[in-house]
């Protein structure tokens, strides 16, 4: 990105070449941001990036057959500071809701606190129907408070756990939003201590 900033005319020519004039001239310095698109990453280059307190994102490819593939942000920093510590917005400001605060809300902030203390190495994505927690990968997802309870979808292995009606379930191969085969259903602030261990194990799988 530094590279970048100190030759903006070699740059605007090889967008001028491959893309041409027009293209040239809707290129914007005020806000960088270097996307590395890669086929993995590893511990060292998320610390990396953090470090280096410049806009990058680490984005990871998978292959689906011979047609298609997937991208998948692994970690995103933003210039002077990263993503998840910036503040921690509550659901109503993410997601644009105008519902009052209640104890769901309450319930999410206290979710989103206990798996950002898992460990320093956590990024928090914020997506556009959940919030993902990543270490290499996503290890749960976090989806916004609805009328009675919360969604959160964890990286833990549905056939290690007892799965318990209305507490977990495992929905591998069922639709949902975000990643994570183990579901987990949370009411009270019961349900989240007695989901702790849980999300250790979802923590310790990424």
């Amino acid at each position: 990105l530094s590279w970048l900033m100190d030759h903006k005319a070699e740059f605007g020519h090889l967008v001028r070449d491959r893309l041409g004039p027009a293209a040239a001239t809707h290129v914007l310095w005020s806000a960088p941001r270097l996307i590395c698109v890669a086929g993995d990453f590893t511990r060292y280059d998320v610390h990396a990036i953090r470090e280096h307190r410049r806009s990058i994102d680490l984005v990871r490819y998978r292959f689906f057959g011979d047609d298609h593939f997937g991208l998948e942000t692994v970690a995103s920093v933003a210039a002077q500071t990263t993503v998840p510590r910036v503040r921690r917005a509550s659901a109503t400001e993410a997601h644009g809701a105008a519902a009052p605060c209640g104890p769901m809300e309450e319930l999410y902030a206290a979710v989103d606190e206990v798996l950002l203390g898992l460990g320093d190495d956590i990024t928090k994505v914020q997506r556009k129907t959940y919030r993902a927690y990543q270490r290499l990968r996503n290890f749960a997802c976090l989806c916004p408070p609805r009328q009675s309870n919360l969604l959160i979808y964890l990286k833990a292995d549905p056939k290690t756990v007892d799965l318990i009606p209305g507490f977990t379930r495992d929905v591998t191969g069922i639709g949902h939003h975000g990643t994570g085969d183990l579901e987990v259903q949370l009411r009270t602030d019961r349900d989240l201590e007695r989901a702790q261990n849980l999300f250790r194990l979802s923590y310790a799988a990424a």
